[in-house]
């Protein structure tokens, strides 16, 4: 048995930002980072920016962990070539917006979570994991840990380096291989299983099951779905017009080129059997348009 959900993009910018509902959250996180995960609260996000492209398109969400860790969401919907850098710009600004002017640098962990439903490059693969532990000797055999703790001072240090998660749920064979990919799968399909086990989410099932919605959100949230699946066929037409175009021009180049070389072949035949005949130079090139050059390697 399945239920249908709404979409992982769209609880984030309605409905996961309510405490009420963090439990959704922490389900994920725990599964993704294999270690149990409280939210404190969601920070701000641009989320709800009013551009109509954007909003359809992307959504962000920034949540703080109860250790004063963060982790910055990033779900792009459509084909972008600076989505990396775009990861990397959110880490970075998590990072900056932990320290004051004048302050020690006391970082706390930035986690990356990009959720990306198009082509990336990857074969097979659909979760990825990036993340820089130490500083490796050049010389010699040794290293040092990219990590530090100010807070308390005598606690053990913690990597303090951004990780990074990519995910890639058109890429997933379905295939339940561990509990996280319980959570790709409801990425891909927007259903939850009732055999579903993963921390948070059954819980997702029914926070967000599509018959609780009230009558605005359901509205809201169908409309939304529409924008999309028009802005998919927007895209989609604009690419095959262009191909098509390209095709037909490609196409009316060939037979320009053809054409082009079919009067030369023709030419180059009639000079030669001008030539054999005794007929001049200069009459051949006036009859056939040949230089006198070409005229004279037949």
């Amino acid at each position: 048995m399945e239920r249908t959900i709404i979409s992982l993009d769209w609880a984030m910018k309605e409905i996961l930002r309510d405490k009420a509902n963090f439990g959704v959250l922490e389900g994920f996180l725990s599964e993704l980072f294999n270690k149990k995960i409280v939210i404190e609260n969601i920070l701000e996000s641009e989320g709800n920016i009013g551009n109509a492209f954007e909003k359809i398109n992307r959504v962000d969400l920034k949540a703080k962990i109860d250790n004063g860790e963060i982790a910055v969401f990033e779900i792009q919907f459509g084909d972008k070539l600076d989505f990396l850098g775009k990861a990397l710009f959110n880490a970075c600004k998590a990072v900056i917006e932990q320290v004051s002017r004048g302050n020690l640098y006391d970082i706390h962990k930035v986690y990356s979570i990009n959720i990306a439903y198009f082509d990336l490059g990857a074969k097979q693969e659909y979760i990825f994991h990036a993340k820089l532990t130490e500083f490796a000797g050049v010389h010699f055999d040794e290293s040092i840990p990219f990590s530090q703790n100010l807070n308390p001072p005598l606690s053990p240090d913690v990597n303090i380096h951004p990780e990074y998660y990519l995910i890639l749920p058109n890429k997933f064979d379905e295939k339940i291989r561990n509990k996280f990919d319980e959570w790709v799968y409801v990425l891909k399909n927007s259903t939850v299983k009732s055999e579903f086990t993963a921390s948070g989410i059954q819980e997702a099932g029914e926070k967000l099951d599509v018959l609780k919605m009230t009558s605005k959100q359901r509205a809201a949230y169908e409309r939304e779905r529409e924008d999309f699946m028009s802005y998919k066929s927007e895209l989609y037409t604009a690419e095959l017009k262009g191909r098509l175009k390209g095709e037909a021009k490609g196409i009316e180049k060939g037979k320009a080129e053809g054409l082009a070389e079919g009067e030369a072949k023709k030419a180059m035949e009639v000079a030669k059997n001008l030539k054999n005949i005794g007929i001049s130079l200069a009459q051949i090139e006036m009859a056939t348009g040949l230089s006198t050059d070409e005229i004279e390697k037949l």
